[in-house]
């Protein structure tokens, strides 16, 4: 079996769909991070594809070092890793395809069959704090244990007198009661010192699951300083690609809990090495996850895996646009969503509706 084409697919929400072809007329479908996805579309098919193209998908390892390494010069992280992501994906669904099973039996078996997730909202700076609490409470009522609130600060832009990120998790707390977990993320937004301040604050007064990316996200000196100086768990991971990112990470940001991204990072292949390198540290990981269909779908394989994936899944909800460019959907009950227990990812997609929602097709 060869890879005879790559064909992507750039979608009006950002999403950048990859589908491989093979000689026997299997085709795996993956997807990237959808940031500049023109960037990363022209990536796919002026640089990689050639180097995808003839060869056999089970060379799982050696296209995935090919891709990394022939084009050095574009990486070794951002666009090209993000790339090479939505590839290897679509390499791990023609092999479950190929051998009829779902991509978890193919990559270490089943911890679990289910996956807990949490619900994850960004604040968009209109929403007032009620709202907020309500927005939460909701989902709660949904079956979720776990919720986090993202203030989309970016780098070092947290630092206001009155942060509305403090009222708005007390109003949280009061709103879905002491049993709920909750986590903060202020991207990137504090200072070391603001940061522990911070942290300090809402231990005494809240109490979180983790805080999360609290200082700019490759200053790993002012997060280890974090999370050192906290008893509530740090994160971190969603900005780093590659195995060595990480393993810089741990060593120098000290992070308690570890975030991948299998659409960032490197794919199933490079994500299942990064698992290891945590389990080596004893640091848990907890998948950051922006895309809810191929993107989560990987995550759930990656997660069912991977023994340290025993916290929640970052879920963000179902799109109908994009779940309408597929036959069959991701299962989802109480807080959880279950293992598809298709061959490959699993998911089934119909590509005359992906080309007819695409807005560039190359």
């Amino acid at each position: 079996m060869i890879i005879t084409n790559l064909t992507s697919y750039l979608l009006p929400w950002g999403s950048l769909f990859i589908k491989l072809d093979t000689d026997e007329g299997i085709s795996g479908w993956g997807e990237c991070s959808p940031m500049g996805g023109h960037v990363l579309q022209a990536m796919a098919v002026h640089s990689l594809k050639p180097l995808v193209i003839g060869n056999d998908p089970f060379d799982v390892e050696v296209l995935w070092e090919k891709m990394f390494l022939r084009p050095y010069k574009l990486g070794p992280s951002g666009s090209l890793l993000e790339t090479i992501s939505g590839i290897d994906i679509a390499i791990w669904d023609i092999i479950g395809k190929v051998t009829n099973k779902p991509i978890y039996q193919l990559i270490g078996g089943r911890f679990r069959d289910r996956v807990q997730i949490y619900f994850s909202y960004g604040w968009d700076r209109k929403a007032t704090v009620d709202e907020v609490a309500k927005i939460m409470a909701a989902n709660v009522e949904k079956g979720f244990d776990t919720v986090k609130l993202r203030m989309n600060y970016g780098p070092l832009k947290g630092e206001y007198k009155n942060d509305p990120g403090l009222s708005m998790i007390k109003a949280i707390r009061k709103a879905v009661g002491d049993d709920v977990r909750i986590a903060f993320d202020p991207n990137n937004g504090y200072t070391a010192h603001k940061a522990i301040q911070v942290g300090r604050y809402l231990e005494e007064n809240v109490g979180l699951a983790w805080l999360e990316e609290p200082t700019p996200q490759h200053d790993y000196i002012a997060m280890a300083q974090v999370a050192d100086a906290l008893d509530t768990p740090v994160s971190a991971g969603e900005h780093e690609y590659t195995l060595w990112q990480f393993r810089d990470l741990i060593l120098q940001g000290k992070p308690d809990i570890v975030q991948p991204d299998i659409v960032k990072c490197g794919g199933i292949t490079e994500a299942k090495k990064i698992a290891a390198l945590c389990e080596a540290w004893s640091k848990p990981i907890v998948v950051h996850n922006t895309q809810p269909t191929i993107g989560t779908a990987a995550s759930l394989h990656f997660c069912a895996s991977v023994s340290n994936a025993m916290y929640h899944q970052e879920f963000t909800g179902h799109r109908e646009e994009l779940s309408a460019l597929f036959n069959n959907q991701l299962e989802y009950k109480d807080g959880y969503l279950f293992l598809p227990e298709g061959p490959g990812l699993g998911l089934e997609v119909v590509e005359n509706k992906v080309r007819e929602a695409a807005i560039s097709i190359m």
